[in-house]
């Protein structure tokens, strides 16, 4: 059983090191700030006794936190005598606003001090992710009906990020994911039927691929890619065909650089929009042609440059998407985190413009042993 199970049902409050597998190396300061690990030398020589107050905190946005059960985890798990911290926090999924603390530590610095930097780090991406999933997520039910979103971000980032990533993206709302690595921390499967590169072993032929798709896979939900030839509408009424009641969707990925070859046999409907990838007016004529032929059941999947602005967009104008896949704009960084000390020993003492900000949201986090 994955740690994210028991943490739903209850029986755990945070994942911990065993969902995720920190690199070793942490603890030899391999990934801290040399500046870092130079002080805590000093601290361990000079200064040994004080105990500190640590806070982490954003500066700009309204966002969803996460990030916080990676963060106490790797304090756990490298810091010095854990069990003698004070972890208060937040949790992930939480709403949080600009400035407010999600994150204090209490102890002696030398213990902890050389994780600030990871610390930031694990809450920057985490919740940035997160918050973009989420913003997308609320994005595709502007029409009043709640659309899926695929996380489709393999091919944005480097492949060691898609464990985290994927289990950010289910933090912000998304529960359809492309890797298995993307669900690992949360316990689902990777989901997808076909990439270009199979219908061009068939030589565009985008039936004679879902057939073998079909007979390889007869368990899966067929989806057909349809933009492979640049005439999704044809092609969608070839394996619908062919297919009928078995072919769940279809999927557009046009390429934001090609008009569809409806609009070039149809250029009497050009003149009052951008034709060029996936646009409302595409949609809109495939699910008219689907429909005539008695296909009402086929959805209708976008892919290929999707983001929050552009699915509002088809939303506000109810473009009739089943289902939106999304990538590289939720894997945009722009949230950044700040750790700061403010209290030495008890009492107030920051850099100039930093106070201690104590939050009443913050919930005391036990120590459970060796993670």
């Amino acid at each position: 059983m994955k740690e994210i199970e028991s943490k739903l049902n209850g029986e755990i409050s945070r994942l911990t090191n065993k969902t995720f597998k920190f690199d070793e190396r942490v603890a030899e300061g391999w990934f801290s700030a040399v500046y870092f690990l130079k002080t805590k030398e000093i601290i361990e020589q000079h200064l040994a006794d004080n105990i500190v107050t640590m806070q982490f905190f954003q500066k700009e946005h309204n966002a969803v936190l996460c990030g916080t059960d990676e963060a106490i985890a790797l304090i756990h798990t490298f810091s010095d005598h854990p069990e003698k911290l004070a972890i208060h926090s937040l949790k992930d999924g939480d709403k949080i606003g600009p400035y407010e603390t999600v994150l204090t530590i209490t102890g002696p610095y030398q213990y902890f001090g050389f994780l600030e930097g990871i610390i930031d780090g694990i809450l920057a991406r985490r919740t940035s992710v997160a918050t973009n999933v989420y913003n997308v997520v609320n994005a595709a039910r502007t029409s009043g009906k709640q659309k899926p979103i695929i996380f489709m971000g393999d091919r944005d980032d480097h492949f060691t990020q898609q464990a985290g990533d994927g289990y950010s993206a289910f933090i912000g709302g998304s529960t359809a994911q492309a890797t298995h690595a993307m669900n690992e921390w949360w316990g689902k499967e990777g989901m997808g039927t076909m990439p270009h590169a199979l219908i061009q072993m068939f030589k565009g032929d985008v039936v004679a691929a879902s057939k073998a798709y079909q007979s390889q896979f007869p368990n899966d939900k067929l989806m057909a890619l349809v933009d492979y030839n640049n005439d999704v509408i044809t092609d969608s009424l070839k394996v619908a065909r062919e297919f009928g009641e078995d072919l769940i969707s279809v999927r557009l990925d046009t390429s934001r650089n090609l008009v569809d070859k409806y609009f070039l046999r149809n250029q009497h409907l050009m003149g009052t929009f951008d034709p060029r990838g996936v646009n409302p007016e595409l949609v809109f004529a495939l699910r008219k042609a689907l429909d005539n032929e008695g296909y009402d059941h086929v959805k209708i999947v976008v892919t290929g440059g999707f983001s929050e602005d552009r699915i509002r967009a088809f939303e506000e104008l109810s473009v009739p998407v089943d289902m939106y896949g999304v990538g590289g704009s939720l894997l945009k960084i722009g949230i950044g985190f700040t750790g700061d000390n403010v209290l030495i020993n008890g009492k107030p003492e920051a850099k100039d413009g930093r106070r201690y900000n104590p939050n009443p949201r913050l919930e005391h986090v036990n120590f459970i042993g060796n993670q």
